[in-house]
């Protein structure tokens, strides 16, 4: 999770755009990557760590971490879009295709849905439609910049989901469960938008 606690519209004022053409319109380029988390660092035990597909009849599939790292790996180097405005460009990360794990839960008789939830250490929980989970747009990533993945950036693993804003890249995850219809996560609750496109400033419910 990467955003601070708070609901109102007040932002930081904006900042010189150095690259137009790949900033999303409110944003401004940081060579930093910020801290933000509405929650404490959860410590995890890897040897007991799992990653968990639910579908929507209640099937699972399950992945210890070695399971996990065993699974093809990619590394994708893309920009990223915190809501706070602040983003960051050619990030490079190391992680297991959302594909890959959905075709593998599907292998193990795990039904889809249209919607999915991610869950997390420490009761965090964001919602995407799979459509924007799929088709090469996101990953579960345990690796930043050659290294593992740092706890306070939501190692040993989080969503990465770079198309969306920053919140929908959830810290911490451990796992997706599938749903029919749409099921607000924990910020969406408190009046995040659903989708949180950046190209389209979706950061509250009634943007467009």
């Amino acid at each position: 999770m990467t955003d601070p606690p708070f609901i109102a519209r007040g932002f930081r004022g904006r900042r010189p755009q150095t690259h137009p053409g790949r900033l999303p319109p409110g944003q401004y380029e940081t060579r930093d990557f910020p801290v933000l988390s509405a929650g404490p660092t959860p410590r995890v035990d890897l040897a007991t760590w799992d990653f968990t597909i639910r579908g929507v009849d209640g099937s699972t599939a399950r992945w210890t971490w070695a399971e996990l790292h065993a699974l093809p790996h990619e590394t994708p180097t893309v920009d990223i879009h915190c809501v706070t405005k602040w983003s960051k460009f050619d990030t490079t990360w190391e992680g297991v295709s959302v594909d890959t794990l959905l075709d593998a839960a599907s292998a193990q008789g795990v039904s889809t849905g249209a919607f999915v939830v991610a869950f997390c250490d420490g009761g965090y929980t964001t919602n995407l439609p799979l459509s924007d989970v799929t088709g090469g747009k996101a990953w579960v990533a345990f690796g930043y910049a050659g290294a593992p993945l740092p706890p306070e950036h939501g190692g040993p693993a989080r969503l990465l989901v770079p198309r969306l804003y920053f919140w929908k890249s959830a810290k911490w995850v451990r796992g997706l469960t599938l749903h029919a219809a749409n099921t607000p996560g924990f910020w969406e609750q408190l009046g995040y938008h659903d989708r949180g496109d950046p190209w389209r400033e979706q950061r509250y419910q009634g943007d467009p």
